[in-house]
Formats: C-alpha cells, structure tokens, sequence
C-alpha cells in the first residue's frame, strides 16, 4: 500500500473480480515506458493517496522504470488499470479522489498546449466499477490565468451512460451532453479533442459531434488528463472506480 508524501512503493496487483485488492510485492518490475498501446514517458500520474490537499504523484521518469502500485497496475490482459477507491486524499480543489496521468512534454515539462492548431487523446477502455460516476479524460486549463477548471471532462456514469461536460466559462458551470452509451465491462474506445482554436471534437465508438469553445478559454493552455477520477466520496476503501486502459495516445499538430 502507497502512503505519505514521499514516493510510494511499487508493487503488482491482480484486478481480480471485485475492488480494492491488494497483490504482492514484485520481484521483477517491468523497466519499459509502454504497456500494451501506452507510452507512459509522456505522463505524471497522481494517486488517491498522500497527505490531505497533497496526493502523491509518480513522475515520467518512475513510470517509464515500471513503477506499479496498488491503484495503478497491469492486469494480466495487458491492460493498465485505474484503481480510484472512494476513500481517497484529494487536490485542494477537488473533493473527489482520483487515479489519473497528467500530460507532460517529452522533455519532462508539464505540456501546456494552445488550442489553435488540432490536439487529439485517444483511447480504448473498459470502465470495471463505479459507483455512480467516473471521469475517464479531460482537457483541462494550463496556463493563462488563475482559473483550476477543465475545458472538458469525458464521463462514464453507472447506468452506463458516456456524458461529455462542457466548461461553460473559466469561471464554472458545465454543459453535460450524452455521447454514448455503453455497459458495464464492455469495451469502447473515444477521442477527446480541439481543432481550429474554436471547436470540440468528441468521437465515441466511431460516432463524432462537435462543440465550440466560448472566447473565453482562448487565453489559456491546455493538457490532457486519463485514468479514474471517481466522481464520489465516501469512507470506503473498497467501493470505487475501477478504469483498464488498453490503449492511450496523444497528437499534437
């Protein structure tokens, strides 16, 4: 188990047939950046665990020496799992847990990105568990002013509902639109974009809308976020989310 502050202890796990399993330590840890159709060289990873206001994060470097732990492992089909317990520390500005990379440049930065230009995250995925919602991808402000909020989120709900919320403003309040719709367990794949400066694109199972992008974002950065970020709380160390990613890729053009 992952605790403190300081860099948590890689161990595997097996996702079993429930959630919040514990594995046993590994003696022979992967030492590649990807997994399956993951470049992991590319991302931060911030886990459900810390100090309160201040989760751990797993840098680019650890990722690519195979770091694993008990909410972020490889099952045994090769898919990366997203373990996000409802008991969980959170950011400052989130009451809601999460295990979930962080887009970085390849020189080690965080990526903050224009919108002008196309910016494409794709991904195949299946959502295993979650208690009522679960944030699967987002693009989310960077730089360019003091607002912490997303330009989008990209939900799965229980029902089985995919919902894209819409930032209305850098200020808040969001515009939630059904996408899809897929069961529990069983596989789907999305892209997440922005093309022109001015435009959302939103592709689920191979169907696409589109979205604009209100004037007011157009002074900020962006970067991409995927994992689990469960979208309830509780005292519960063994309800949650559960996400197996078995592909996940970003362009940049």
């Amino acid at each position: 188990m992952t605790g403190g502050t300081g860099t948590p202890t890689p161990s595997a796990a097996s996702s079993g047939g429930g959630t919040g399993e514990k594995g046993v330590t590994s003696t022979a840890k992967p030492k590649v950046a990807a997994v399956g159709g993951i470049d992991l060289s590319i991302w931060q990873l911030q886990l459900p665990v810390g100090s309160p206001g201040s989760p751990t994060t797993v840098s680019s470097e650890q990722l690519r020496s195979g770091y694993r732990d008990d909410y972020f492992f490889t099952d045994s089909d090769g898919s990366l799992i997203f373990w996000s317990p409802e008991q969980g520390v959170t950011t400052p500005n989130s009451k809601y847990p999460r295990s979930e990379l962080r887009e970085m440049d390849p020189n080690g930065g965080s990526a903050n990105w224009p919108l002008e230009g196309t910016h494409r995250m794709s991904a195949t995925l299946r959502v295993l568990s979650v208690p009522s919602s679960v944030c699967v991808g987002q693009i989310h402000l960077g730089e360019g002013g003091s607002s912490t909020k997303p330009l989008l989120e990209l939900y799965y709900r229980a029902n089985g509902d995919i919902v894209l919320g819409t930032e209305n403003s850098p200020a808040g309040g969001q515009t939630e639109h059904t996408v899809g719709h897929v069961p529990l367990g069983e596989q789907w794949s999305y892209t997440i974009g922005v093309s022109g400066g001015d435009t959302i694109d939103i592709t689920v199972n191979g169907s696409t809308t589109h979205y604009p992008i209100a004037d007011s974002f157009k002074s900020y950065k962006q970067y991409f976020k995927a994992g689990a970020y469960n979208q309830s709380a509780s005292g519960s160390s063994t309800k949650g989310a559960k996400v197996a990613f078995s592909a996940l890729t970003v362009s940049h053009s």
